[in-house]
């Protein structure tokens, strides 16, 4: 078993992911410790079971929210949680599988030797990638690039990195939006804002078919609909940030340094 961190976690929200939560969590404490799951009001009787599992295992904790309130308020609870008890750095991931737990200590490594950073995952999709989500993900990523003034984020969607604790509590505390889809890509934005350095890794990414397990909750028209809010209130404060972030990018200042 791995010894336990002091400072890096890795968090799990979870919604009605099913069988598939459970290879998941296994896959993840196979890697590192602590694992935290977060089951954000799952009707599927996930919760029950695994707190049964977290009661034998001292490197898994989970908590139980009574009711479904989306990713980003599931990752805040968390968060707040995490910073109660001296967590700096927390590695969000999904609960479905479809990203790679054999990548956690390399993550966690790139975060310990740059904790003032956040290291996000940059997807190599497969050919199980559905067309059209790799298409519409690429004009999200375009209008985040320009959001941070090119400030160098390599995917916006991609939900495993590993973030810095204390600066994504005070984005999010300060607003209320980023509590659903919204989540990963205003997060990025956000911290870039507030001169957190992204740092990019390649990690690859599976979508597994409903044989395989595969659990997805996106709604295209829901969900690109929020998308579509989210970057219209994010490029209207860019543009009172844009004289501040050139400043920034000039002299070479956070999140613009080496």
């Amino acid at each position: 078993m791995h010894e336990p961190s002091r400072t890096h976690l890795v968090l799990i929200p979870s919604y009605n992911t099913g069988e598939r939560l459970f290879s998941t969590v296994a896959a993840a404490r196979a890697q590192w410790s602590p694992v935290w799951v977060v089951i954000d009001g799952s009707t599927d009787g996930t919760g029950e079971r695994l707190q049964a599992l977290a009661a034998t295992d001292p490197g898994l904790r989970v908590f139980v929210l009574p009711t479904n309130k989306g990713k980003g308020a599931a990752v805040l609870h968390g968060l707040r949680q995490a910073r109660a008890q001296g967590f700096t750095h927390a590695l969000t991931m999904d609960s479905d599988g479809q990203h790679p737990a054999d990548l956690i200590p390399s993550f966690m490594a790139r975060s310990q030797a740059r904790p003032e950073a956040m290291v996000l995952g940059k997807p190599v999709f497969d050919a199980s990638a559905p067309l059209l989500r790799v298409r519409g993900r690429r004009i999200s990523n375009g209008w985040t690039e320009l959001e941070t003034l090119f400030a160098g984020i390599g995917d916006s969607l991609y939900g495993f990195r590993v973030y810095p604790v204390a600066p994504l509590i005070a984005v999010m505390q300060g607003q209320p939006w980023m509590r659903r889809f919204d989540f990963d890509t205003e997060a990025v934005v956000r911290l870039a804002w507030r001169g957190v350095k992204p740092i990019n890794i390649d990690a690859p990414v599976k979508y597994l078919s409903a044989e395989e397990g595969g659990v997805s909750h996106f709604n295209y028209v829901r969900d690109n609909a929020l998308l579509t809010w989210m970057h219209t209130r994010l490029m209207l404060e860019f543009g009172l940030r844009l004289p501040l972030l050139i400043s920034r990018r000039l002299r070479k200042a956070p999140p613009f340094q080496p």
